[in-house]
């Protein structure tokens, strides 16, 4: 099976479709698939559900695709550095599904286990257990939370070799193992394409079996907040 592709646009052929619900790794611009969320927006899809930790700033990462308003539904955790995410959710254009950022995790991880569901404290007694099944454990309340399985997951790796073995480079591995294991297709954009087998088998933090296609990109790797000492 041809898992490389020659660009993001390539990769994404015949998989993007109106409505649909994509998993996006990354932390705020730590980790982001770059190339893919570009490729997506000129696609043209729209009225997308994006699970991802948060959308990024206004003019870069999952931003941009708010600025197009190809997205109808975010689920996430932050979404504290987007203006534009801000304006569109206070003026309903845009809807939003709060998760704790823990939950948000095991959703993710339980839905590519083939988990429908599991149990946790986080949330109980709040806005976020409301509508949802409540449970006794050893004298614990405890509320159900749902797997997240995708239609499509985008992740963005270091490096990466032709069969799909993916490995992060430390804060960049953030949600992307989560994200690659949800999406019934995933695809990776990495720093690098290696030859199989020169990857540390101990460092493989994704397996080849969760990858279907793989890029190779440059990346900007811009800085969400900068912070330097006063001279």
């Amino acid at each position: 099976m041809k898992k490389v592709y020659t660009s993001a646009t390539d990769a994404l052929e015949g998989l993007v479709f109106d409505g649909m619900t994509i998993a996006v790794g990354g932390f705020g611009l730590c980790g982001i698939p770059e190339n893919l969320i570009l490729a997506l927006r000129e696609t043209g899809v729209k009225d997308i559900t994006v699970v991802s930790n948060n959308c990024g700033v206004d003019d870069f990462g999952m931003g941009l695709l708010l600025q197009t308003r190809q997205i109808k539904k975010m689920v996430s955790s932050y979404v504290g550095e987007n203006a534009e995410f801000m304006r569109q959710y206070l003026s309903g254009e845009l809807e939003l599904e709060f998760n704790p950022q823990g939950t948000l995790a095991e959703r993710l991880r339980a839905g590519g286990a083939g988990i429908p569901g599991f149990y946790t404290k986080t949330g109980v007694g709040t806005i976020i257990a409301e509508g949802k099944e409540h449970k006794e454990f050893d004298g614990e309340t405890y509320i159900l939370e749902r797997g997240i399985k995708t239609d499509l997951a985008i992740v963005k790796a270091w490096k990466g070799d032709e069969k799909g073995n993916l490995t992060y480079r430390k804060t960049a591995m953030n949600f992307n193992p989560e994200c690659a294991t949800a999406g019934k297709v995933t695809l990776a954009e990495v720093e690098e394409i290696v030859p199989v087998g020169s990857l540390d088998k101990m460092a493989i933090h994704t397996p080849e079996v969760y990858v279907q296609r793989i890029i190779q990109g440059d990346h900007e790797k811009r800085i969400e907040q900068r912070t330097v000492r006063a001279s």
